[in-house]
């Protein structure tokens, strides 16, 4: 590993210790959201535009270092800014954390992955080349799949950056509406899984796949 991987590996390490360390994982709490959303509502009346930025950037770091917290602000995105531009907002800054985190791994341990399993990453490289899209489309929509495990094992892979962020944020983009309009509802959740029912979860799941069997359909259609 060369100076710059290094370099870049102990920039994130320190940062994921000093936020665990400064007690971020308590701040970025159901509890602490409801305690503290007249405060945050209040100041995103007094400074509009600076309340988008900061939450931005926190939202942004947050994702690209693949820390816990990203799902309590989605709800924050909808209980600060409203259902249409807490979902715009959110969107574009979890889209570019994602991508983010995406190009770290990516050039933390692309190179030395495919140098070692080359040969048996064949048919997976094959494999993204020609569906990549399709198969990270449905692992967006399905919610039981860590989304900050997706960003780290597609930067392994040969899908091409602009890929990632496209079909990324088009296939975040469900999820991230029932969230913030759950956000708009912060009093009623108790729990975070009380926002995601199994027939909301089967629906996604239905409609990530639906994309990759029409294809699949497609390609073996009979043709005259």
């Amino acid at each position: 590993m060369n100076s710059s991987r290094i370099l870049l590996l102990g920039v994130i390490a320190i940062a994921i210790a000093a936020f665990f360390y400064f007690g971020g994982h308590h701040y970025l709490s159901l509890d602490m959201l409801k305690a503290q959303q007249a405060n945050v509502a209040a100041f995103r009346t007094e400074h509009a535009i600076l309340a988008i930025v900061v939450y931005g950037l926190i939202y942004i770091a947050i994702t690209a270092l693949s820390l816990p917290g990203a799902t309590i602000l989605t709800l924050a995105g909808g209980a600060v800014f409203g259902l249409f531009w807490g979902t715009i907002i959110v969107s574009f800054v979890s889209s570019i954390g994602a991508t983010l985190a995406f190009l770290a791994a990516r050039f933390l341990f692309k190179d030395s992955i495919q140098a070692k399993f080359g040969d048996r990453l064949i048919s997976i490289n094959d494999g993204i080349a020609r569906d990549g899209a399709y198969y990270l489309f449905t692992l967006r929509l399905v919610p039981l799949f860590p989304f900050f495990l997706i960003n780290l094992l597609m930067g392994l892979t040969t899908l091409k950056t602009s890929t990632f962020y496209w079909v990324s944020q088009l296939g975040m983009l469900a999820g991230t509406l029932v969230y913030v309009n759950a956000g708009m509802q912060l009093a009623k959740i108790t729990n975070l899984s009380d926002i995601l029912s199994p027939a909301l979860v089967g629906s996604f799941a239905l409609l990530g796949v639906f994309p990759l069997i029409a294809k699949k359909f497609v390609e073996n259609f009979p043709r005259d």
